[in-house]
């Protein structure tokens, strides 16, 4: 029997395929690749893409949530397109790789007013 993770329908995808997926800027540019999804409990959704961004040799790397919504894949490039630019990604919430990072509602609503989409925090 097949497990999850070999099943493919459509456009469903199972989340361990999504990480490591190649994220672009409308240009073309390689921004960084998908390190992780966030998902809501109880509806199912995915809400943030955790994207990797910088660094060297996975040295100094920062994680970039970034509103799932925001997404847009794109069959060509085999990878998701955001309408960012890499000087607006640097100024953007993030967090060290390596840190022991907790997530907040108020870190939430941040990356939500950040990237200017309706807020997933009530």
């Amino acid at each position: 029997m097949a497990d999850a993770t070999s099943i493919t329908s459509g456009n469903l995808i199972a989340a361990e395929k999504v990480n490591g997926t190649n994220v672009y800027n409308p240009a073309g540019d390689k921004l960084g690749s998908v390190e992780d999804i966030m998902i809501d409990k109880v509806s199912g959704k995915a809400i943030y893409a955790v994207m990797s961004f910088g660094g060297f040799l996975g040295m100094g790397e920062k994680h970039h949530p970034l509103p799932w919504a925001s997404l847009k894949y794109d069959t060509s490039k085999d990878g998701y397109v955001v309408n960012l630019d890499k000087r607006m990604l640097e100024g953007a919430p993030s967090y060290d790789r390596d840190a022991d990072f907790r997530w907040t509602p108020d870190y939430g609503r941040s990356v939500d007013k950040y990237y200017g989409v309706p807020t997933y925090w009530m």
